[in-house]
């Protein structure tokens, strides 16, 4: 008897449930690259249906609860989607496969929301000319570029729910199809049920387990050059074997990525690059095979560099917002970002670049990058997802009304495409949105690699253009200078701040050594002889013991503490990559350190510095002179037992040193804080009152931490971001308890404005909680209604430029209603602060009549406005 549910564990957080009796296949777990993991595992194969070629494939996703696992996206469906769109034909007309049913989400509906959106923005990036225009492009330009939006798109912008069905998963059990049931059985835990066969799948990531990258790299160690480029990647999203079009730009010593395509550690580090060495990134566009890898940079040590035209950054912004269900401003939170000027030359610190808007379904630049040498300039043109000038050729029109371009347009672009230069890389995958390598024959570029595919060239390419296997370096002008002796400098000038110049000669003179992967540097309970000051790459610092597991680049220095206070090493560290190290002797680095009296100062800190960087918060990635700026902050806090925590408290960050602390939320538990737990993020980082109360359960010690200082620091921001956003989700979407929670018939069905409803539910929910604490602390509760006026005044701003832009029929009454709302809860808090006893103030009334009526009633109007501009 064959089994009724079969389930395949393919990767991890990705799994395979199949019903053949029910014709369901779900693809469960959805993080990068999950398409090619099933294409390895052959549950995607090519076939033929009643002659017709296609794919086999899921059809059905089930996502993770967690937006976010161990720092990457956990819910990526573009791919997926697409793969059962067009390669299985569920959506191509006159296929066999397409029935009518349309491929199904599966999950919370926060996150079927979530992907709804995300998955909207990328099939077109910007939806209107008014998008367009709010990038600062003419109205003459964006009415050009919505008609070349509309051809590509078949002369229509069709929302995500036009494409696919949903299955929301709530406390109850719930029948995806065909008689199959899903329970949930824990958070990110599922139950799949057909005629009494049942599997359990688990989503949730150990917290040393990563999602796995699809395809093995070797090793390489790559050469610091003055201007070159690195393959770093010449497949396309559905190639099993090689990452997807990519380059790294080395430009005097610097590297600068050209995209961020999935599993972009993996691949940094088979090139021997570590994350801190990336000193920007030029991005084309927000396809996930050139955007996935994002997070990765943002949780970088230091801020990386973001570099993009306004069209381009405004629709990645919007995709990462729908990722983690949060502002679009919060993207500028992790970089540092310089919008480029499309169509004329940026200077960049020497590097001039050229961006160029280019044919594509949603908003893309191609680049051409150059820089001054002998008697004229040395360029390089990197080309990706550009259209085939044929099917280009098919779009002209002579009707400007009518979706389409002009003939002005394609040759504008023909002669783009043809420009001569010594490097240029293209992408040549065919099909409706990509190259053709035809195109280029009478290019008369010095070297041309043709790239973003997933087969062999052709004997025909081959007659235009060569391939560029991973990690193959063109080098288009020498480097003379030596550029890990200057990093090192640059490195030790930072960590010794006040140690005179000769001093740091004398450390810079040591010798400069490589180390294959896989080498430990230092183990556990060794006290070193040499301090290794990492130049290039990464190192894997381990703690098996406490369950850390963690990862340091450029500018940490191994052994230094221990080495210092002759005192056994805490973890071992070994290179996850080719490693380049500055090798210092131990005995001329104490010499020098006690020399300049900067011992003492360590010393003194050396007991906070070893406890943050034995917590899961600055493990890993924080910059030496980061962490010491840290240090001399800190605050030491004690808590007796029984003693609640104030928020005056928790505008801190709070490390907890030792004791434990019990969180809860509407008088019951959520969770205990144990020591290296931390507190207060919300105050401290994200400006909203704290959503829960807490209380010692015995003496507790904590170090306390300024916000200003995280805020700077990218990859503690997110961690910090990461369980914040989990435990925010975990209230306002709970069953249980007092207070509100979101319910789905609050989505107006408008991203940016659902978000800011959830947003005045966390801050009504934190201000519920203060009134509920017998100890009446009129300041918290005053602080906490400022935090509701001032996220008010935001959101309502942000709803009326969004009315105005499309010209919303009706927004003087709403703006009228906006200001009678913001009067209310004036004239509500002044009542408040002259009431004896706040038990009688029914709080979550007045919020009930202020806000979420006016949701239910007045935003709906909007939305549904909005959504026939096709706004969502």
């Amino acid at each position: 008897m064959s089994e009724k549910v079969i389930k395949i564990r393919v990767a991890s957080g990705l799994y395979w449930v199949e019903v053949p009796d029910a014709d369901l296949r779900i693809q469960c777990g959805c993080p990068m690259d999950s398409v090619k993991h099933l294409m390895k595992r052959g549950l995607i194969v090519e076939t033929e249906k009643d002659g017709v070629p296609c794919e086999t494939g899921p059809n059905a996703i089930l996502l993770s609860d967690m937006m976010l696992q161990n720092g990457e996206f956990a819910n990526l469906g573009e791919f997926p989607v697409l793969q059962m769109l067009y390669k299985q034909g569920l959506i191509l007309p006159n296929h066999p496969n397409n029935t009518g049913q349309k491929p199904l989400l599966i999950g919370l509906a926060e996150q079927v929301n979530a992907q709804m959106q995300y998955i909207y923005r990328g099939n077109y990036g910007l939806v209107s000319k008014e998008e367009i225009m709010e990038t600062g492009v003419d109205a003459e330009t964006a009415e050009e570029m919505m008609r070349l939006k509309l051809r590509f798109a078949f002369g229509a912008i069709r929302p995500s729910q036009d494409l696919l069905d949903s299955c929301v998963v709530g406390e109850e059990d719930v029948e995806i199809r065909n008689g199959v049931v899903i329970r949930r059985v824990l958070p990110n835990m599922f139950e799949i049920e057909y005629n009494g066969d049942k599997v359990r799948v688990d989503l949730t990531l150990a917290a040393d387990e990563k999602f796995e990258s699809a395809y093995p790299l070797g090793f390489q160690h790559m050469p610091r050059e003055y201007f070159g480029v690195i393959h770093s990647g010449d497949g396309d999203g559905w190639d099993v074997n090689r990452p997807s079009m990519s380059s790294i730009l080395m430009f005097q010593g610097k590297m600068y990525l050209i995209d961020a395509g999935p599993n972009l550690i993996a691949n940094l580090s088979a090139l021997g690059i570590g994350v801190e060495e990336i000193a920007g990134v030029f991005h084309t566009h927000a396809h996930d095979d050139h955007f996935a890898g994002i997070t990765t940079l943002m949780r970088s040590g230091h801020k990386v560099t973001y570099y993009a035209t306004p069209l381009v950054r405004a629709t990645v912004e919007k995709k990462v917002a729908a990722l983690l269900s949060t502002e679009e401003e919060q993207f500028k939170a992790f970089f540092d970002v310089v919008d480029l000027e499309a169509e004329i030359w940026n200077d960049i610190d020497g590097l001039e670049v050229k961006p160029i808007n280019s044919p594509h379904p949603l908003e893309t630049t191609v680049f051409v990058f150059r820089t001054l040498w002998d008697d004229g300039y040395k360029s390089y043109a990197h080309f990706a997802d550009i259209v085939a000038l044929d099917v280009l050729k098919g779009m002209v029109v002579d009707d400007p009304t009518v979706p389409g371009v002009s003939q002005a347009y394609y040759d504008r672009i023909q002669a783009a495409y043809l420009m001569p230069v010594d490097l240029k890389k293209l992408d040549v995958g065919g099909g409706m949105i990509h190259g053709m390598a035809k195109d280029f024959e009478s290019d008369t570029s010095e070297r041309i690699v043709l790239s973003h595919m997933a087969r062999p060239l052709t004997p025909e390419e081959k007659e235009i253009g060569s391939s560029a296997s991973h990690g193959m370096t063109d080098i288009i002008i020498s480097g003379q200078s030596d550029f890990a002796r200057r990093t090192a400098f640059s490195f030790i000038r930072s960590a010794l701040p006040n140690v005179p110049l000769h001093h740091l000669r004398i450390l810079l003179n040591s010798p400069v050594v490589d180390f294959n992967p896989g080498v430990i540097l230092m183990k556990r309970g060794e006290i070193p002889e040499y301090i290794h000051l990492i130049l290039t790459g990464a190192v894997e610092k381990i703690r098996t013991r406490e369950n850390l597991y963690s990862r340091v680049s450029c500018g940490a220095m191994i052994g230094e503490l221990s080495g210092l206070f002759n005192t056994p090493s805490k973890s071992t560290f070994t290179t996850a990559c080719f490693v380049r190290a500055l090798k210092i002797p131990l005995p001329l680095y104490k010499s020098l350190v006690e020399r300049n009296n900067v011992k003492d100062h360590i010393e003194k800190t050396i007991e906070y510095r070893s406890f943050l960087e034995s917590t899961c918060l600055f493990s890993e990635g924080v910059p030496y002179p980061v962490l010491a700026r840290i240090v001399d902050a800190i605050k030491v806090r004690r808590f007796e037992k029984g003693a609640p925590i104030s928020c005056k408290d928790l505008t801190l960050l709070n490390l907890i040193k030792s004791g434990r602390i019990e969180r809860s939320a509407s008088g019951e538990p959520v969770d205990v804080l144990e020591s290296k737990g931390f507190f207060g993020e919300e105050g401290a980082v994200f400006n909203t009152p704290c959503l829960f109360r807490l209380e010692a359960m015995e003496t507790v010690e904590t170090y306390q931490i300024p916000g200003e200082l995280l805020k700077e620091i990218p990859i503690v921001r997110w961690k910090l971001m990461e369980a914040y956003l989990k435990r925010a989700m975990q209230v306002v979407h709970s069953s249980s308890g007092e207070g509100f929670r979101w319910n789905t018939a609050f989505n107006i069905q408008i991203l940016e404005m659902d978000t800011h409803h959830k947003k005045l539910l966390e801050i009504a929910n934190a201000i519920m909680e203060i009134m509920r604490l017998e100890e009446e602390n009129r300041s918290d509760l005053d602080k906490a209604f400022d935090a509701l006026l001032d996220y008010t005044r935001y959101h309502f701003s942000a709803e009326e430029k969004l009315m105005q832009r499309y010209e919303y029929p009706e927004l003087k009454h709403h703006q009228k209603k906006h200001r009678k709302l913001v009067e209310n809860v004036l004239n509500y808090r002044d009542e408040i602060n002259v009431s004896e006893d706040l038990s009688k103030i029914d709080f979550q009334g007045f919020f009930t009549d202020w806000l979420i009526k006016h949701i239910l009633s007045e935003d709906r109007k909007y939305a549904a406005f909005l959504h026939s501009k096709g706004i969502y």
